[in-house]
């Protein structure tokens, strides 16, 4: 979860992790943040995420992220 929190914030320092849930609902990322974001978890954790995993419900929060991250590493 730590290198998780260290991509999050190198992407967009601005905003509160730790705390927000709506991250795309609420358009705290932007098409560019996830794109990045994206990218830098596939190499981070050698996994890929397929567009079917591109959801709000899997990117709207830092926790959301890391049970998506550990559901596509198993």
């Amino acid at each position: 979860m730590e290198q998780l929190m260290e991509i999050l914030h190198r992407i967009n320092p601005d905003v509160d992790f730790e705390n927000s849930r709506k991250l795309v609902t609420d358009k705290l990322l932007d098409s560019i943040d996830i794109t990045s974001l994206l990218a830098e978890l596939e190499e981070t954790f050698e996994i890929e995420i397929d567009m079917e995993y591109v959801t709000p419900e899997n990117l709207d929060s830092a926790e959301a992220m890391w049970n998506m991250i550990q559901e596509l590493m198993e």
